[in-house]
């Protein structure tokens, strides 16, 4: 059974990434109205993509630590976590980081958009550049996951 935790890890994320892709759609051919969307896109993506921070981080010291790591590293493909788990980490550090810088972006520039070329293609590849990255770390967690399943069926856990 998966982790409550986990669920709500991936769940939230999900959401907050399809949000960065609204703000990306939103963007592409602005009127005030768009440009309003993608604000409230970019605030309700980035509340999501903290609190799956937060789930993925709390399940991290409290059961990945204990649970998980150990039994991926002792099966037959430690290097799921030595470098997959690792650069997944160190993505998902960055990405509420991008994430901020987008809507912040948004709310600074507001209706500027509509005439400011430079700053509108910026938010738009900073969103395009969550959204992408979100889902190459979707990638990377359904990799650590087929590995620790690979470490239940080998009797690991």
């Amino acid at each position: 059974m998966i982790d409550p935790l986990i669920f709500l890890h991936v769940m939230v994320a999900e959401f907050g990434l399809f949000a960065f892709l609204w703000v990306l759609v939103e963007v592409l051919n602005p009127t005030e109205t768009r440009i309003r969307r993608a604000r409230i896109a970019a605030v309700i993506g980035l509340a999501c993509l903290l609190a799956a921070w937060i789930a993925g981080g709390f399940y991290y010291v409290e059961v990945y630590g204990a649970q998980v790591k150990p039994a991926i590293k002792a099966g037959d493909a430690p290097w799921v976590h030595s470098v997959v788990m690792e650069v997944k980490e160190h993505v998902f550090l960055f990405l509420p980081v991008l994430a901020a810088t987008t809507a912040a972006l948004l709310l600074k520039f507001n209706n500027d958009l509509l005439h400011n070329r430079e700053a509108r293609l910026t938010v738009a590849m900073l969103a395009g550049l969550v959204f992408l990255l979100g889902f190459v770390i979707a990638g990377m967690g359904a990799v650590i996951a087929g590995g620790y399943r690979s470490a239940i069926e080998a009797g690991l856990t």
